[in-house]
This record gives C-alpha cells, sequence and structure tokens, in this order.
C-alpha cells in the first residue's frame, strides 16, 4: 500500500517492466463486505445501458466542468470534524465528513454477471453523473458487463445520509472494455462516466474538474489529495477507529500531500496511498480555493514475486472534455 519514493529512472524501468509483463498489476476494485447488503438491498432495477465512448454523441450530456455547492451544505478543508483528527502511521486518515466536498464522494457497488460482488469510489460530476473506472463496471479479465451498479453518496461507516438517496446506475459511457491485449490503451481508456437515476448532485453538490498538462501536475508536489474506499481501511483494532464498526471498505480513506510523480506513455504515476476499492477515486486539487479532480486513481504497478506495490497509476482527466464536447 505505501510506496517509498523512487528515483524517475527506476519508475521509467518499472513501467517498461510492466508493459512488457514482467511486473503485475492490479486494479483496484474491491470485494462488498455482507455488512452492506442491509443497507443496500433495494427494489430490483433493469441492468445499466452500456455505450462506448465513440458512441456517446447522441446522449445529450450536460456538466461544465465547474464544481458545485448546495447553498444549504456547509464546506468543510477537512475530511473530519475538528474535535475528531485521527493522527497515525498511516497517510490515509477516515473521511468522515458530510460537508461539502467530501459529500460528492461515494461508495460504487456493484454485481457482476455470474453474481459476484465488488465496490469501487465514485464521485458526483454533475446532478446525475458520477465518475469512476471502466473496470468498476465492466470485467477487465471476462469482458463482461456489470448487471446492477449502485452509487452510495457520502458512505460513512456503512451509512448513507438517507436511504432513500441510494441510486441505482442507468446508463453507463465507458472508455474501455477491455477486448483489447493493449495495456497501455486500456489503462488510458480506464474511465466510466454513470448516469444515476437521482439527482443526488443537487443534494450533495459535485466536483469540477481541470485537465492541466501533467507537466504542471508534476510540477505540483504534495499539493493533491485523494479519497478512496479502500478495502483495507479502516483497521478497526488501531486505537481511535474503533467507532468505525461497519467494517473496512465502509468508510472513505482521505490522505492529504499527493504528488503526481510521472507520466509515461499518456499514463500519470503517483504516489497516493490506495489499495482494492479504491479505484476510480479522485486525485483533487485546488483551484482559486475551488476542489477539481485532476486524474483518476485506477490501478497500481506491483512485485510479482512478493505482490508488494511499487507505484500507482492514474488515468488523466482531459477525457471528461473530449466526453462533454461530444454533447
Amino acid at each position: 500500500m505505501t510506496k517509498k519514493p523512487i528515483y524517475k529512472q527506476t519508475l521509467a524501468l518499472f513501467f517498461a517492466l510492466f508493459i512488457a509483463g514482467m511486473l503485475g498489476f492490479t486494479t483496484l476494485g474491491g470485494w462488498v463486505s455482507v455488512q452492506a447488503k442491509e443497507q443496500t438491498q433495494t427494489s430490483e432495477s433493469k441492468p445499466p445501458k452500456f455505450t462506448k465512448f465513440e458512441d456517446a454523441n447522441q446522449l445529450q450530456l450536460s456538466g461544465d466542468g465547474k464544481p458545485f455547492k448546495p447553498s444549504g451544505l456547509n464546506q468543510s478543508e477537512k475530511p473530519y470534524e475538528k474535535d475528531r483528527a485521527i493522527i497515525d502511521w498511516d497517510d490515509r486518515i477516515p473521511m468522515i465528513s458530510r460537508e461539502y466536498p467530501w459529500s460528492t464522494i461515494g461508495r460504487v457497488q456493484g454485481t457482476t454477471s455470474d453474481a459476484r460482488s465488488y465496490h469501487c469510489t465514485g464521485t458526483l460530476i454533475y446532478e446525475n453523473l458520477v465518475l469512476t473506472n471502466s473496470h468498476c463496471v465492466i470485467d477487465p479479465k471476462t469482458q463482461q458487463l456489470s448487471k446492477k451498479i449502485l452509487f452510495l453518496p457520502n458512505l460513512i461507516n456503512g451509512v448513507v445520509p438517507s436511504k432513500n438517496d441510494i441510486a441505482f446506475v442507468e446508463q453507463v459511457i465507458y472508455g474501455t472494455d477491455f477486448t483489447t491485449n493493449d495495456r497501455i490503451k486500456n489503462q488510458i481508456n480506464d474511465w466510466a462516466v454513470m448516469k444515476i437515476n437521482k439527482p443526488l448532485g443537487r443534494k450533495y453538490g459535485y466536483l469540477g474538474w481541470d485537465s492541466l498538462p501533467s507537466s504542471t501536475l508534476i510540477k505540483n508536489k504534495k499539493k493533491f489529495f485523494f479519497v478512496g474506499y479502500s478495502g483495507d481501511f479502516p483497521n478497526t483494532e488501531k486505537k481511535g477507529y474503533e467507532f468505525l464498526s461497519a467494517g473496512r471498505g465502509m468508510t472513505a480513506s482521505f490522505q492529504e500531500g499527493c504528488s503526481i510523480v510521472q507520466e509515461q506513455q499518456e499514463v500519470l504515476l503517483h504516489d497516493c496511498d490506495t489499495k482494492g476499492g479504491s479505484s476510480g477515486g479522485p486525485i483533487i486539487g485546488l483551484v482559486g480555493g475551488e476542489p477539481y479532480i485532476m486524474a483518476l486513481n485506477n490501478a497500481e504497478i506491483t512485485d510479482a514475486a512478493t505482490n508488494r506495490g511499487i507505484i500507482n497509476l492514474a488515468v488523466k482527466i482531459d477525457f471528461l472534455d473530449r466526453l462533454f464536447a461530444k454533447n
């Protein structure tokens, strides 16, 4: 999970070995805990309709890349109450705020075609649109489409602010379906925008996005923060975490001081702490004091022998500019 600093030349070598298939590659989805079932069992819905990016020009999507905070929702710089900060050896802390912009991030909970459950992370980018990874809606190994996907906004300790706000995903626009064996192409296009059946962004707000040049992102060291529903977090055996009783992956983790450390072949490499379940998590930066998504976390390069993480991968966010230009 935690990565040590690595020289740029070494990163380039690791990336080359990854492309050659000599290092492991782990997408960061995760399995759903049974503790989620009671709250998320809702009436059955039709499977989402899947549309590839090339055919998205008829969908009439709305969105301008600007963040939105509802007038009745408070805003907080930190993802916890002032008296609940938790300091520990791990760079991640629990995201336990119901205030903006933390309210925009939620858990993506899906069911595969063969009835397996998994979870990822998603972010509201418009009142009815959620951003996540393509591998969070399409199985990259079998290329099968998920038959059911829910979005649980602002899930904290297994609880959303209102059960009525659990949303079904009605439509998915995706960047890749993993039918090609081209690792780079799949990595670059590992994104999905999900249309949900409720305008949750009106209540919870939504984040903007800013497709800054990679050189600018890399120069801004330790300026970004990351939120994701990692399946190894929180560990309730640690002092101060006992109140998060719903289990791991049921409360998002937050880390500040992240960096985009390099770009290789249009793929961003970053050092935010991640684990399974944090796929689709936003790497966020502030522009004029407002929160914007700068990149989309999706995978890590691992040591095949030890399965330990070496460096994390992210998708450049400029695909959203291309998507909304089509609509």
